[in-house]
C-alpha cells in the first residue's frame, strides 16, 4: 500500500488462513486485527480455521467462514446399536427414588442502549438481544448473540447471531446499514440498500443459506 493508511477505504475483510494451517496457532489476532485496522480493513471473518482454534477466534469478535451452512456432513448420521447379548433373569433391584429436577435458569435480561452510538463504537449483547433505542451512526458495529432491534435510524453495521443463532434477525425503523450478518452470513451494500425498504420499518433474517430483507408491513400481511 506504500504506507498509505487509507488505500483500503474501510473495506471488509475475511482473512482466509487454510493455506498456513500448521502455522496457524501462532497467530496473534489482536495484533492482526490491530494491523489491518491500520490500513483501514475491517477484518470480520476468518476462513480455513482448524476446529481448535473457533474459541480463540470468537473471542476476538470475528465470525468463522467455512464456505457452508448446517450440519457437518455425517453430523446427524443414526447408527445402528449392538443387540445385547442374553443374560440370566435377576431379581429387580430396589428402584431409587428420582433426583429433584434442577431449578429453571433465570432468563437472561436483553442489553438495553439508550444513547445515539457513534462512529467507531462498537457494542456487544453477549448471550443475549440487543435493544438500540437511539440512532446507530455511520462506522458504529452492534453485535449480538441474539437478534438486534434498533428503534431509531441504522447506518452503521448489525451483525446478529454471533454465536451461530441462525434464527435471530435484525430489525429496525429505518435500514440504511453498511453492513449485516446473521450467524456470520453477511452482506454489504455498496451500491446502496434496496430502495423498495430504505428508510422503512424492516427486518432482516437468514433464509437457507441467503440474507431476507423485508418490510414489516409486507411481513404483517404475509
Amino acid at each position: 500500500t506504500g504506507d498509505v493508511s487509507d488505500f483500503f477505504e474501510d473495506e471488509f475483510a475475511v482473512i482466509d488462513i487454510a493455506g498456513i494451517a500448521e502455522e496457524a496457532a501462532r497467530i496473534d489476532w489482536e495484533s492482526l486485527v490491530t494491523l489491518l485496522r491500520k490500513y483501514r480493513l475491517n477484518a470480520v471473518a476468518v476462513r480455513g480455521a482448524p476446529a481448535a482454534m473457533h474459541d480463540v477466534i470468537r473471542a476476538h469478535d470475528l465470525f468463522l467462514d467455512d464456505g457452508s451452512s448446517g450440519l457437518q456432513a455425517g453430523g446427524n448420521r443414526e447408527r445402528e446399536m449392538p443387540a445385547a447379548a442374553a443374560a440370566p433373569v435377576e431379581a429387580a433391584a430396589p428402584t431409587p427414588a428420582p433426583a429433584p429436577a434442577p431449578a429453571p435458569a433465570a432468563p437472561v435480561q436483553a442489553m438495553i442502549v439508550d444513547t445515539p452510538v457513534r462512529a467507531g463504537q462498537r457494542i456487544y449483547a453477549r448471550g443475549t438481544d440487543l435493544i438500540v433505542t437511539a440512532v446507530v451512526n455511520n462506522g458504529a458495529e452492534l453485535i449480538a448473540d441474539g437478534s438486534i432491534h434498533v428503534y431509531a435510524p441504522l447506518h452503521g453495521r448489525a451483525l446478529a447471531g454471533a454465536s451461530g443463532n441462525a434464527g435471530a434477525r435484525i430489525f429496525a425503523l429505518q435500514l440504511q446499514p453498511e453492513l449485516v450478518s446473521i450467524a456470520g452470513v453477511y452482506r454489504t451494500f455498496d451500491e446502496g440498500f434496496p430502495a423498495e425498504v430504505a428508510r422503512l420499518p424492516a427486518q432482516i433474517r437468514l433464509v437457507g443459506d441467503r440474507i431476507d430483507i423485508s418490510s414489516l408491513g409486507s411481513a404483517t400481511r404475509n
